[in-house]
């Protein structure tokens, strides 16, 4: 090869490369969630989740986390994380926050889930918060991420399930059912409308059998004038015959 064309095959090499470092654009990051071996229903199961940082400025502080359907907040038991980070359950899942990390360190926790649902696969939709406000949205489901080619997607957090094992079922509590007959009787029923008319209250100025107290109290004073008259009628001829 001639001096010319080393010269040459160098320039073009130097090229290319200049051309790659050029068109090559930074490492994907990404939000992922890890367990291995997981089944559906399998129960009391630890998960990793991981979220890389993409801020040349500032660290993560927050990490809000939308949980599948099947699993709820109060399934969720928080087990480690960064030094000072505190795990809250949210309406629709969880959030893991604390202390900003260093800039460019990624995040990285563990939560217990009381039992999987029976799925395929389980989604876990991130918002990654940093101390200077932003947030990076892994919320995409496959068929929404847009990918400009570089893995530059933001996809959501994704869990493959085996299939449950042999004889595994659900064990998470159902909603509590109100009672829809009485309970048994353990003697004999008292007399219904004995216990309404024992429950009534006796009227005021009511006797005992339900009259009216006035009726006694005007009998007892015609029987008295009755009394009077024949009384005096009887005085008056004895009077009369005495003269």
């Amino acid at each position: 090869m001639t001096g010319k064309t080393r010269t040459t095959a160098v320039t073009l090499s130097a090229a290319a490369f200049a051309v790659a470092v050029a068109t090559a654009g930074p490492a994907a990051a990404h939000a992922e969630v890890e367990a291995e071996g997981a089944r559906a229903l399998d129960q009391n199961v630890a998960l990793t989740f991981s979220a890389e940082s993409e801020s040349a400025s500032a660290g993560i502080s927050k990490l809000e986390v939308v949980l599948p359907e099947g699993i709820t907040p109060q399934d969720v038991t928080y087990k480690k994380g960064p030094e000072g980070w505190k795990f809250a359950p949210t309406s629709r899942g969880y959030t893991v926050s604390g202390p900003k990390l260093a800039m460019g360190e990624d995040a990285e926790y563990v939560v217990t889930v009381r039992q999987l649902p029976d799925a395929k696969e389980l989604v876990f939709k991130t918002l990654q918060s940093y101390s200077d406000g932003t947030i990076d949205r892994w919320i995409q489901l496959e068929e929404e991420a847009e990918d400009d080619g570089h893995g530059h997607g933001h996809p959501a957090p994704r869990l493959k399930l085996k299939a449950a094992a042999p004889g595994a079922e659900l064990v998470s509590p159902g909603p509590t059912e109100e009672p829809t007959t009485p309970a048994p009787s353990t003697g004999t029923a008292p007399d219904k409308r004995a216990d309404e008319s024992s429950a009534e209250p006796v009227a005021k100025g009511t006797t005992d059998d339900g009259m009216p107290a006035a009726v006694p109290l005007g009998i007892g004073a015609v029987v008295l004038l009755v009394l009077g008259g024949a009384g005096a009628w009887w005085l008056k001829n004895r009077r009369s015959r005495s003269v």
